[in-house]
């Protein structure tokens, strides 16, 4: 085999490219990453949270960067209510669960810029920006990726974690099938009146998936999931307009609402990659799937992407050639269940309470309730869902 620049080029820096570079510190190998510009932390509160997992906290805490996010800006979630129809309610508690927390609410940016710091802290790793790809060859020994500066770098692995709108998968032709969905997630954060008591809650209603996630203080974060006509008009809302008709849709139950961050809204599409590995390429992230945010899995599957790959790469015996496809079949095999499983139940629920028609309205209710009178269910479920053994 000929001599190659790195073992590992991982292009994207995003939380799961970032982690990924994280994790594989100990794995005595060569790591490059390429990522056009660094993260930076906004002013103010970043509109942009994730649910993390307490697995996946875990996993961010095993490579050097929980410990150092700032805890005044982390929130537990401790229990979740989920309302739909009217009458129907689901309840989650980690307390009734045997948990000390069902996750954690924390701001994107805040993961994105210790992640980073830890990248830069590392002594064999290069970080490569700014700078862009421009092309892509795979050729049998290596992966060759030229610069949009000229430069050309190889490397025996080379990672998409480029974003759904991959680069990397695109220019090799790997097939991605994308199901619009025909809404927007619409996120802000807001200051509530009353205390949220570390509890998320989410009403499936007419217009879309309404979801309050409560944040560090008195705040929460929104999502609201709404078709794309009612997007546009919450978006053309004032401040005033906008927390005043959040607030009626989830029945005032944190009081009246202030606006802390402009609202923002992004398309919404399931994304299905049947293959995630080739010869010399690994993708991980958004850019090997993508779910509807009703579930707050994304990053968490982004995450455990990077963590099942760092681990079989760490793994590998130095005589071993970490770009062989027979071996990149493992991490596939390993992501495939829970990937399949949350885009297929996600998809599921979402197609479920998206309609409604008269008569799928009793059936909902009744499985709602029947599974809120049933403890031992419900904490099977929040268990396998948050990733606790």
């Amino acid at each position: 085999m000929q001599a190659t620049d790195f073992d590992v080029l991982i292009v994207g820096g995003g939380l799961a490219g970032l982690s990924l570079a994280c994790a594989l510190r100990d794995a005595r190998l060569r790591v490059a990453l390429v990522e056009q510009r660094a993260p930076h932390r906004p002013l103010g509160w970043d509109a942009r949270v994730y649910a993390v997992s307490p697995a996946n906290a875990a996993f961010l805490q095993a490579i050097g960067a929980w410990k150092h996010m700032p805890a005044e800006r982390i929130a537990p979630i401790h229990a979740m209510q989920i309302f739909a129809d009217g009458a129907a309610r689901l309840d989650f508690s980690a307390y009734e669960a045997g948990l000390p927390e069902l996750g954690w609410i924390v701001e994107s940016s805040s993961m994105a810029c210790e992640l980073w710091e830890n990248v830069k802290r590392q002594s064999q790793l290069t970080v490569l920006c700014p700078a862009a790809p421009k092309a892509l060859e795979i050729g049998a020994s290596a992966a060759v990726l030229t610069l949009t500066d000229g430069k050309a770098v190889s490397a025996r692995l080379l990672v998409g974690a480029d974003g759904r709108d991959s680069w990397v998968r695109e220019t090799l032709g790997m097939s991605a099938t994308n199901t619009p969905y025909g809404e927007m997630g619409l996120v802000a954060n807001l200051e509530c009146e009353y205390p949220h008591r570390g509890i998320a809650r989410q009403w499936f209603r007419d217009d879309g998936v309404l979801a309050w996630l409560p944040m560090a203080g008195n705040r929460v974060s929104i999502v609201w999931s709404t078709p794309d006509e009612n997007a546009r008009k919450l978006l053309a809302m004032s401040g005033e307009e906008l927390c005043a008709c959040v607030a009626a849709a989830g029945d005032h139950q944190l009081g009246a609402f202030r606006l802390l961050t402009p609202a923002a809204a992004f398309p919404l599409r399931l994304m299905q990659v049947p293959r995630v590995i080739a010869h010399r390429l690994a993708l991980i992230g958004d850019a090997a799937h993508g779910i509807h945010p009703l579930s707050g899995h994304g990053i968490n599957l982004g995450y455990q992407d990077a963590r099942v790959l760092a681990r079989l790469l760490a793994a590998t015996a130095d005589w071993q050639d970490i770009g062989n496809e027979r071996l990149l079949a493992r991490y596939q095999r390993e992501r495939r269940e829970e990937t399949l499983l949350m885009q297929t139940t996600t998809h599921a629920l979402h197609e479920l309470f998206r309609h409604s028609f008269p008569g799928l309205r009793p059936f909902r209710k009744l499985g709602m309730n029947l599974t809120n009178a049933l403890p031992v269910v419900k904490n099977l479920l929040v268990r396998y869902a948050i990733g606790a053994s």
